[in-house]
């Protein structure tokens, strides 16, 4: 599949269910291989990822909903809950600082850089997940739930929650999208 087909087929599917058209190690290996090829700056390798898998997916969504105190709707919620996983993206902090104090002159530009590697990480397995025929979403709970999310997982204090992607069967198309005057987008000089 072209890019701009799989970029065009990429779409934020919110019905999704636990009837999966691959399995939980296809996921697993999509994710990681994903994780190998999306460039970062400098090489630092600063993206981390968390899937979350079969019961530790509804683990994941109740906490979403009792960190936020009922504020979200549990209707809102229990559509991610039916999907198969969720995918936390991550990058490390510690990291970051490391290649901050190696490189000072480019000490401001790498959070920033990190943040692209991890949103072309993102593209890239969401892409990939519909290529496979599992419909995602891109959810932004954090930093809400970022302390609970660390506590529930055990993980290191220096992992920075970005975004989470709950994939699933997919249910339902969502309508189609309306094309905007991308004109006032890009501009050619």
């Amino acid at each position: 599949m072209s890019i701009k087909k799989s970029l065009s087929s990429r779409r934020s599917y919110y019905d999704i269910n636990r009837q999966m058209p691959i399995s939980n190690e296809q996921i697993v290996s999509t994710v990681k291989e994903l994780t190998e090829l999306v460039p970062d700056a400098f090489n630092m390798k600063s993206s981390r990822i968390l899937t979350v898998l079969s019961d530790k997916q509804d683990q994941f969504w109740d906490l979403v909903y009792d960190v936020f105190g009922g504020k979200v709707s549990h209707e809102k919620l229990d559509g991610f809950k039916a999907g198969a996983g969720t995918i936390l993206y991550f990058y490390d902090n510690a990291i970051v600082e490391e290649m901050q104090k190696q490189f000072p002159r480019y000490a401001e530009n790498f959070p920033g850089w990190a943040l692209q590697s991890s949103g072309m990480l993102q593209i890239s397995i969401w892409s990939a997940l519909r290529e496979l025929g599992v419909g995602a979403s891109l959810q932004h709970y954090n930093p809400v739930i970022d302390e609970a999310v660390h506590r529930l997982y055990d993980l290191p204090e220096s992992w920075k929650l970005i975004a989470e992607m709950p994939y699933g069967g997919i249910g339902s198309e969502p309508d189609p999208k309306e094309l905007e005057d991308i004109s006032k987008r890009v501009r050619i000089a």
